[in-house]
């Protein structure tokens, strides 16, 4: 089955129009993983307008969505918030953290931002990966729910959508249409992320907006130069760039585990996709996702996969690639910095060793690419019967979702100069041993600008990093429910599983590719085609 291919329409940039959404929420029943078999509401939910600001000028701007860079800090930083947001109150923030937690007593750090803020913010901070699990035991109990809590927009917490009316409050009449303009800074953020936290047809949460392409393929550009071979962009040149840099005589191999990156290349959509004919056509049943198999299939064949990716280790697939033991590596772009600047602090210099792969694509065929979530997380303020409560909270949030220029981003990423940083000769902030122990951009959970690279210490990866991105964002298709929060019955939960475990069967030769077959029919008999005509009733309404 093929799928049908509309490139991606992206809000122009400066409408200020409202723009509507059916963003449909379908809960699974609280007993025996039912279904309710329809929708809880079809409504349309008002977005807040979009009115884009920009206090200074990108060094490399934003094109059809993608992230725009920033090299250098501006002579003189803009006060977006002019008027303290606070009136004295303090607030609970409930959010995860990456990191020890700081203490809170006597922090500089957060003592400067409730300054600021004219009220006072109390961190409940909890560890990212006991988070859910902590989320989860208080919307038990919705007297002890904080007063802003952060949620994950990729894995919220289960039934989460059956909490939301009942703890948190509903906030499409504080920010749709023009009333957003009373907060210039939350305007500013997309649309497309706003519509990431709407539940029944109503807004209740606040974005954190993520990055439009969220992930690559990254290879040594230095290996690459020294044994002669360009770059590949088709399947057919990623297979002969492969065998030409593997020698395992030189303890040197194509890849790690090539799943990943056989989809990106292939254009394997994400979940579901409209084929040609109308029809639902789940990312299983593609043209798209049998080729990629095949493909991968052969790497394997061919040994051109690192022995311990073979073997399904994963853990080590990074250092493996900073090594150059692996030529080519498929990451998050979140991993892009780091990873590049360890290789180059191996070899003692600042030589570009590690760049993204440009308009991947299965050959005879245009290269394609889906959007990342339009939100990494949202946010939710408690229900309260005190509208000035609310307002004060968005205010709030307004001073978080400054953008790069202003003194309250400045604040927020890097605390009070002369305490948390200093500035070098360029202008760049350099972290003091104090910022060390006091920053937590804990706050950056809850409420955000949009996405904007600005490390200022390396314009040479601020560049690298924008122009991919800005051209593999004209690559972009739509998905038929991108933006949407739906929550699948619990039924499906496990439907998918049987296929994480046949890929690797497949692909490294325990299985032959007709066991795809077997396992479309048993996942369509299992509840497949009852999941499509679950999706199905969403599209019909829509």
């Amino acid at each position: 089955m093929t799928i049908s291919r509309t490139t991606m329409r992206r809000r122009a940039v400066g409408s200020a129009a409202a723009f509507t959404a059916a963003t449909i929420v379908l809960a699974a029943c609280s007993s025996g993983g039912g279904t309710s078999g329809g929708t809880e509401s079809l409504e349309d939910a008002e977005m807040p307008n979009y009115v884009p600001v920009e206090y200074v000028e990108p060094d490399f701007p934003s094109v059809n969505g993608s992230t725009a860079g920033y090299t250098q800090v501006p002579a003189e930083l803009v006060d977006s918030v002019t008027e303290t947001p606070g009136t004295g109150e303090t607030f609970t923030l409930l959010t995860p953290i990456w990191q020890a937690i700081p203490p809170v007593e006597g922090n500089a750090y957060f003592e400067a931002i409730n300054e600021r803020l004219g009220s006072t913010l109390e961190y409940q901070m909890v560890a990212g990966n006991d988070y859910n699990e902590r989320l989860a035991t208080i919307l038990a109990s919705p007297d002890d729910v904080p007063d802003w809590v952060s949620v994950f927009g990729w894995n919220p917490p289960p039934r989460f959508d059956q909490a939301v009316e009942g703890v948190f409050q509903d906030l499409t009449d504080y920010i749709a249409g023009d009333a957003i303009e009373a907060y210039p800074n939350l305007a500013n953020l997309p649309t497309e992320a706003w519509q990431f936290g709407v539940f029944n047809g109503r807004t209740y949460g606040v974005p954190v907006p993520g990055e439009l392409v969220t992930d690559a393929v990254f290879y040594r550009a230095d290996i690459f130069a020294e044994l002669g071979v360009e770059p590949p962009q088709t399947s057919e040149e990623f297979l002969e760039v492969a065998r030409a840099v593997t020698d395992p005589s030189e303890q040197r191999w194509a890849i790690n585990d090539p799943w990943v990156a056989a989809t990106l290349m292939f254009g394997v959509p994400p979940k579901w996709q409209i084929g040609e004919d109308g029809e639902l056509i789940h990312r299983y049943e593609t043209e798209e996702y049998r080729a990629a198999l095949e493909f991968v299939t052969q790497l394997y064949s061919e040994g051109l996969v690192h022995p311990d990716a073979v073997a399904d280790n994963s853990a080590d697939a990074k250092q493996r690639f900073e090594s150059g033991n692996v030529v080519m590596h498929y990451d998050g772009i979140g991993g892009w910095a780091e990873m590049s600047g360890r290789i180059s602090a191996a070899f003692g210099d600042d030589e570009v060793r590690m760049l993204p792969l440009s308009d991947l694509s299965a050959e005879g065929s245009e290269p394609l690419r889906y959007p990342g979530n339009p939100a990494n997380f949202f946010s939710f303020f408690k229900k309260s019967d005190d509208p000035e409560r609310i307002e004060e909270l968005l205010r709030i949030a307004n001073f978080f979702a400054a953008p790069f220029g202003t003194t309250e981003y400045d604040l927020v990423q890097n605390g009070v100069e002369g305490v948390h940083y200093t500035v070098d000769e360029s202008g760049a902030p350099q972290a003091t041993e104090q910022a060390g122990t006091e920053i937590a951009r804990v706050t950056t959970h809850a409420v955000a600008p949009p996405v904007a690279n600005t490390r200022l210490d390396d314009p040479t990866y601020v560049e690298n990093y924008t122009t991919w991105m800005a051209a593999e964002a004209e690559n972009l298709v739509e998905t038929p429910f991108y933006a949407q929060q739906i929550v699948e019955p619990a039924q499906f939960a496990s439907l998918g599983q049987p296929f994480a475990d046949l890929e690797k069967d497949i692909a490294r030769g325990r299985q032959d590719i007709t066991a795809l077959d077997t396992a479309l029919e048993n996942w369509r008999t299992s509840g497949g085609d009852e999941l499509r005509a679950f999706y199905q009733d969403i599209l019909d309404n829509q």
